[in-house]
């Protein structure tokens, strides 16, 4: 899907144009092209364009994070889960994941949010959550990991993976 508006092409890989700031996920309306924030705390709630009054889809593609303090709001405040990949770009199974992310991201219907952290760049947070493989992808609800697991696999299982550890951790969930 190169050249989709609103769209970048990484690895053969359609990721959205969307970006974190301290306190959303900032998309354009598809209909007028104006930035729209995402509250993280509103999620899963429904939004429209702030211009044209277009409702917006939540994100359905993985989504990129650029700073350590950006995920911290995310993972700290989000109304959904976040799926993390953990991930570089001279990994051969982070490539051959990244397609298969992108699929369960377009499947989740509002129900959880993917983004990858490129451990090259962002070193800290690999760290600080002690990734020693990559890919590893974690589900952060409530501000806390709930699962997490290392390894490629195809789109099917890392959604069974990502709504067992949503149901398994219901308390956490609500606690937003």
């Amino acid at each position: 899907m190169p050249g989709r508006s609103g769209s970048v092409s990484v690895y053969n890989v359609t990721m959205a144009t969307g970006t974190l700031d301290d306190r959303g996920i900032i998309v354009p309306c598809a209909h007028c092209g104006r930035q729209n924030r995402f509250a993280y705390e509103h999620l899963d709630h429904a939004v429209r364009c702030a211009a044209c009054k277009t409702p917006l889809a939540a994100p359905a593609d993985p989504i990129e994070v650029d700073s350590s303090a950006h995920f911290d709001a995310l993972v700290a405040h989000s109304s959904l889960p976040v799926v993390v990949d953990y991930w570089a770009p001279w990994c051969g199974p982070c490539r051959m994941v990244a397609p298969e992310l992108v699929k369960v991201a377009a499947r989740a219907n509002g129900r959880f949010l993917i983004v990858k952290v490129n451990t090259d760049v962002l070193a800290d947070l690999g760290e600080r959550f002690g990734i020693r493989s990559i890919p590893t992808l974690a589900v952060f609800i409530g501000g806390r990991v709930a699962a997490r697991t290392a390894g490629a696999r195809p789109a099917a299982d890392i959604e069974a993976f990502v709504i067992q550890a949503a149901s398994a951790a219901p308390a956490e969930k609500s606690a937003h």
